[in-house]
């Protein structure tokens, strides 16, 4: 019987006896070598190989940057107070643990599938699809939630540019007064047309994008901190630390999009090398940016003047400078910002998709590349539809804590699936190593653990409804047409 664990003798083929009963079969692990040597391969063509370093990670930053800042910070201090600062350093040190396995993860295991690869190569069949299902959440649903709040910024452009906003009912949610929320759904539909175009095309746009939202939060820091009162941080954790690890939680949400460049595996240049090194710049940028901005955005204005704000930021500029110039300014770099976190979130999501077709877990249709431009097509404009339907229908708030949960999930098995492969693999080649052994993976499990109990028990029945609905999809789809399942892979 082959050991699915073991490097296999042709990377083509892997067995999965008949005689293997259920539990063996749900344990049942794709080797390393297999998952690299079919990098790129899809039905009908391959990815192509065209990005560098630098694009990996505005990848990540595009990914990342966004509206966790510009209008999640609007929810979180009201639940922190002037602690949100140190809530997002919370945050942080979750986001940096996970971050430092995914290096690790990335540089050995350099394909698509993110987390829910390296879970297929260390915890087995059931363990990965349920680390792709929490992918889906968490870049499917975030997709949603990043779009809802790209259509608050629209309005308030459009507001200080021609004194117009798009009326609530069409720039709403059913629930929250509208029948739809127009704006959501048209920025997913644009950055479907940009991914259909090929990875190099969207990379480019995505890199103009990342500059344009640091040039804006960079401006909001210099307006801003001219109103900065230290009065503000007199009473710093007005609600005790429950409150800071509550928006901790929540902030979370502000750090997802980090691995983004690891589900570009099979499009980089040299993955071995730039991987690793992506990740960790985009994370280290990303969050000396939140915590400076956060800070100034606290010292600028009372805590208590937060809540119920969503463009909070391009609010603080208009409040200190006394006209509506910078806020529209802030408000044009954030409608271009968010746009690319949408796009870069949107492009991850197709890319795991990709690699679970590939592996027979979801239907073949998702895996088919286009010959001309390298892309995923029916992939990507089938996740698109039904992101831009999320986001069209569904509140934000609801869709930031679903994200959140299954996001803490999915970077809590990379933690451990580090620890596996290390202890099943010491001889893989591995360009980056997380620091002082399994410590600091312990370390980033138990954070996410954390922060996942952190989360109020609507969102956790929600999580528990996703997953029984991901498991009856596994057990009668994707457990008798694994490729694993089949004597050869084809």
């Amino acid at each position: 019987m082959l050991d699915q664990g073991a490097p296999p003798q042709n990377p083509s083929q892997t067995a999965a006896p008949a005689s293997l009963g259920v539990g063996a079969r749900l344990m049942r692990r794709k080797p390393v070598e297999h998952l690299v040597a079919e990098g790129g391969q899809g039905e009908g063509g391959s990815l192509r190989r065209s990005l560098g370093m630098w694009q990996l990670t505005m990848i990540s930053i595009g990914a990342t940057l966004g509206t966790g800042i510009f209008v999640v910070l609007g929810d979180a201090v009201p639940e922190a107070g002037p602690a949100v600062t140190l809530a997002f350093v919370i945050a942080g040190l979750t986001a940096l643990f996970s971050a430092l396995s995914y290096a690790e993860l990335a540089g050995s295991i350099p394909v698509a599938g993110s987390s829910y690869s390296y879970a297929y190569a260390t915890m087995g069949e059931l363990v990965a699809w349920v680390c792709g299902w929490c992918l889906v959440l968490e870049y499917g649903v975030s997709v949603a939630a990043v779009a809802v709040g790209w259509g608050e910024y629209l309005n308030e452009l459009l507001d200080g540019t021609i004194g117009v906003t798009i009326p609530s009912v069409l720039s709403s949610a059913p629930g929250e007064g509208g029948i739809i929320d127009l704006p959501a759904l048209i920025v997913v539909l644009l950055a479907m047309i940009f991914l259909l175009g090929g990875v190099r095309e969207s990379a480019r746009a995505n890199t103009i994008m990342v500059a344009v939202k640091i040039a804006a939060l960079v401006l909001f820091c210099a307006v801003g901190f001219m109103g900065f009162k230290s009065g503000n941080y007199e009473d710093f954790m007005p609600l005790g630390m429950a409150g800071v690890s509550a928006a901790g939680a929540t902030l979370f949400f502000s750090y997802i999009g980090f691995d983004a460049a690891s589900t570009a595996g099979e499009e980089a240049k040299d993955p071995k090398r730039d991987l690793p090194r992506a990740i960790m710049l985009s994370l280290i940028i990303v969050t000396a940016l939140y915590v400076l901005v956060a800070g100034v955005a606290v010292g600028a204005w009372n805590w208590t003047k937060f809540e119920g704000s969503e463009a909070s930021l391009a609010a603080i500029m208009n409040d200190v400078s006394g006209q509506t110039f910078w806020g529209t300014l802030l408000a044009l770099g954030a409608v271009i910002s968010i746009a690319s976190v949408v796009l870069t979130v949107l492009y991850g999501q197709t890319r795991i998709l990709f690699a679970m077709s590939r592996d027979g877990l979801v239907p073949k249709a998702l895996g088919k590349v286009h010959k001309k431009t390298g892309a995923p097509r029916l992939n990507t404009i089938i996740v698109s539809l039904f992101c831009g339907a999320l986001a069209a229908l569904i509140p934000l708030g609801k869709l930031v804590d679903a994200t959140s949960i299954g996001t803490l999930f999915a970077f809590a098995l990379v933690n451990i699936a580090v620890i596996i492969l290390r202890y099943r693999r010491p001889e893989l080649e591995r360009t980056f190593r997380v620091p002082f052994g399994p410590v600091l993976p312990v370390l980033g499990f138990l954070f996410c653990a954390y922060n996942m109990f952190s989360l109020d028990t609507v969102t956790w029945v929600v999580f528990g409804f996703w997953m029984a609905a991901g498991l009856v999809f596994y057990f009668v789809y994707g457990y008798r047409r694994s490729r694993l399942a089949t004597p050869e892979v084809k």
